[in-house]
């Protein structure tokens, strides 16, 4: 709890101004849980009995954010290269009718704020000053325990919010605890409700699991507690959409994402649904995701190529070239391994194809076109649907070391010409 940095610095500095101020000031949530790991903590969070406008006239105008004014967030803003800390009232909180947000809030004491909080471990506060861990809620005995609790009635803390039942899964399998009985089962009853919360909350979920190192666990514990079949049902359903789980095909993925090593969220999710169709259902799951388009691009060429190398000892170099020179090859390279290493097959493709590129040049492997559309009607060459084709085949010959001048280039597309002008003249 001792260990310090710039950005802890200035949020210790946030406390002792609203406490030289005569209020109440605490670190709370994910930081005090973080802290009391031995962890760093990404970002910290700090509670207040000042007000919202209190904060902002302490702080100055210029220097805060009302993000969340009404619920009582208020942004403080720090030096560039520390950061921000959000100071927020203690409140605690009306009726939550749209499985999101409270309908109203009312500023309360520290006690009852921790009530209102998601999970024990994260509902403690900390006092920098007197370096003191105020507990409400049991967090440190789960803490302790390694175990995932909701606070209080955990079907009321999932009617309040229905994302804290992947919140749950996350935390969990990212802190290597358990999940509390009581909680899962909760989740299991409530899962279908997920449903309503939006696309961008539950992908947001879904990318801190799968860039974590135990991104298996959270997919088993996932399928556990019934949330897979709601925000990934294809993963567990036949080709004929029958309800029906492939146990198979669904353990070779899971044993793919163990074996991934640091992988970004599109190589992970790209093994998660490399059982499925590139296009049209790998595709149509990252639009209802809402990814980005180069998130989705990205994910579907991998489904759609993940076993375009599996043959590269034996392919065409043009063929081999084309896919070494892909920018997206290195990913490429990492799902093929972690496909072969989950069906105990053999991994020499791999070896074959890091091989090659750390012996080949990329001058060799991409090299400058040889022509171009432009060189091709420089020559007499009419634009048709035959260009591309050409292009194509002379490019192919360029890669498979064929021809290395323009000359050639240019003398391999007019035998083409000549030889589709034959067929062409044959059929009439």
């Amino acid at each position: 709890m001792t260990s310090s940095s710039p950005q802890r610095e200035f949020a210790v500095e946030i406390v002792r101004k609203l406490r030289a101020a005569g209020h109440t000031a605490l670190f709370a949530g994910g930081c005090v849980r973080d802290l009391l790991l031995g962890r760093i903590p990404k970002d910290y969070d700090v509670a207040t009995t000042a007000l919202p406008e209190q904060v902002r006239h302490l702080f100055g105008h210029k220097k805060t954010l009302p993000v969340g004014a009404s619920f009582g967030v208020i942004v403080v803003i720090g030096p560039r290269d520390i950061g921000h800390v959000e100071v927020a009232t203690f409140r605690k909180e009306g009726p939550y009718h749209d499985g999101r947000r409270p309908s109203n809030v009312a500023f309360c004491t520290p006690e009852e704020d921790a009530q209102r909080r998601d999970f024990t471990i994260n509902g403690m506060f900390y006092d920098p000053i007197e370096a003191q861990v105020l507990d409400f809620v049991g967090g440190e005995a789960d803490l302790a325990a390694r175990v995932v609790r909701a606070i209080g009635d955990p079907h009321e803390r999932v009617r309040e919010d229905k994302l804290r039942m992947l919140r749950a899964v996350r935390f969990t399998a990212t802190l290597d605890f358990a999940l509390s009985d009581v909680t899962a089962n909760a989740i299991r009853e409530m899962a279908d409700q997920l449903t309503i919360v939006s696309a961008e909350r539950i992908a947001q979920e879904l990318k801190k699991m799968l860039v974590d190192s135990h991104r298996r666990r959270a997919i088993e514990l996932s399928q556990d507690v019934g949330l897979l079949r709601i925000f990934l049902p294809e993963l567990l359903a036949d080709p004929d959409n029958q309800e029906l789980v492939r146990e198979e095909s669904l353990e070779s993925t899971l044993r793919m994402l163990a074996a991934l090593q640091q992988p970004s969220f599109e190589l992970a999710f790209a093994a998660l649904l490399h059982s499925l169709p590139a296009r049209p259902v790998t595709y149509d799951i990252c639009r209802r995701l809402k990814l980005s388009n180069e998130e989705a691009d990205r994910i579907t060429w991998l489904v759609a190529h993940q076993d375009d190398l599996v043959d590269a000892r034996v392919q065409p170099l043009s063929r081999l070239k084309r896919t070494l020179a892909h920018p997206f090859r290195d990913d490429l390279l990492s799902l093929l391994r972690v496909k072969l290493l989950a069906t105990e097959a053999e991994v020499p493709p791999v070896l074959f194809c890091v091989e090659y590129l750390a012996n080949t040049p990329q001058s060799v492997i991409d090299p400058v076109p040889l022509i171009s559309g432009d060189d091709l009607k420089r020559h007499g060459l009419n634009p048709g649907p035959a260009f591309k084709q050409i292009l194509e085949t002379v490019r192919d010959a360029q890669l498979n070391l064929e021809i290395s001048t323009f000359e050639e280039a240019i003398a391999l597309a007019t035998k083409m010409v000549a030889v589709n002008g034959e067929s062409e003249g044959n059929r009439h």
